[in-house]
């Protein structure tokens, strides 16, 4: 054998043992797993909700074409819509489509679902990352200073704040919000929506209410949580007496020690919102009058527009499937005592 033979058997030798190191590890088959779980589901929930817009009262073609149309008119418009033909048909021709890319024309207003998707995403994408960012920027401090003396003024107010605000519906905040801070101070707007094309700060000013709408019940639910979680890993956790023997001081015995395990549960928390979060955006985007997902879907669900509808829906399970999925690695990486692979 050559030289040259012998280095590239060699090189071929290292790239199989790499590839074996990278597919054959319990993560990538934890990955693996989730990705097979999750494909029949998101499956089903298309078929589930293709079923029930067909379960939906009233002639989709009758409602377009209008209530003074002829009925040659109607079956016109039946037969531009594709509802001449069976739902199975029509439900398969969607799911090749979405397969290949092609996600269809809005019955409604004839623009491309990929189009309005292109305009819609980002207002709701941008509505929940930020709303995710201020609720846990203010739920981690507010938590690390209540349970640092537990039974305080400081923490007393918390529970009470929190449990006040956890028992207002979100679109009864977004009201109050609008009315203190756009009717009374007059400080931020309420309603529209400024992209950030068009600057960074007007953008900011034109998402805060709706992000705060969507933010504060949920750092009052994170705050509970964790605050309950840190008391208790403070009360009870071996590894933090051993931290206060060596003489840690308390709060880095809080920070370094006890917020580190609670954060696994906090993880968990996020990651179990996040298809709830995304969800209620249908009703801000409603009321503060945002160009997003939720507002899409909502008319799509008015009007009958299948295409909309499906796509709008695939994508909220599919972000709550994926939140999972990102939990679960993550619990992996942070944690190598977690040994999903074994399983």
């Amino acid at each position: 054998m050559t030289v040259t033979e012998t280095t590239t058997s060699i090189r071929t030798e290292e790239r199989q043992s790499f590839l074996g190191r990278v597919f054959g590890s319990p993560l990538t088959r934890l990955v693996g797993r989730r990705i097979l779980v999750a494909v029949p589901l998101l499956l089903a929930i298309s078929i589930l909700v293709f079923a029930l817009l067909e379960a939906i009262p009233g002639d989709p073609a009758r409602n377009q074409a209008g209530m003074d149309a002829t009925e040659e008119e109607v079956e016109a418009v039946r037969r531009q819509m594709g509802l001449d033909r069976p739902a199975v048909e029509r439900y398969l021709t969607w799911l090749v489509g979405f397969v290949t890319g092609d996600l269809g024309r809005s019955s409604v207003s004839g623009q491309s679902v990929s189009s309005l998707l292109a305009t819609r995403v980002p207002v709701t994408v941008e509505l929940v990352v930020l709303a995710f960012i201020v609720s846990l920027a203010i739920a981690i401090p507010v938590a690390l200073l209540a349970a640092r003396k537990p039974g305080g003024v400081f923490d007393r107010i918390v529970m009470v704040i929190s449990m006040t605000l956890l028992a207002v519906p979100n679109y009864v905040m977004a009201l109050l919000l609008v009315l203190v801070f756009a009717v009374v101070l007059r400080a931020l707007p309420a309603i529209g929506y400024v992209p950030i094309e068009d600057g960074l700060l007007m953008n900011l000013r034109s998402v805060t209410l709706p992000v705060l709408a969507l933010a504060v019940p949920l750092a009052c639910f994170y705050a509970r949580f964790l605050r309950g979680d840190l008391v208790e890993q403070l009360n009870s956790a071996d590894y933090v007496e051993t931290a206060r023997a060596k003489g840690v001081s308390p709060w880095n015995v809080l920070w370094r020690h006890a917020f580190r395990n609670s954060s696994f549960g906090l993880l968990t928390l996020v990651g179990l919102n996040v298809g709830g979060l995304v969800g209620g955006t249908v009703i801000i985007e409603q009321i503060f009058a945002m160009p997003g997902l939720g507002v899409l879907m909502l008319q799509g669900v008015m009007s009958r527009d299948t295409a909309v509808v499906q796509i709008c829906v695939f994508i909220f399970a599919a972000v709550a499937v994926l939140a999972n999925l990102v939990v679960d690695v993550m619990y992996a990486v942070l944690d190598p005592r977690v040994r999903y692979g074994a399983r």
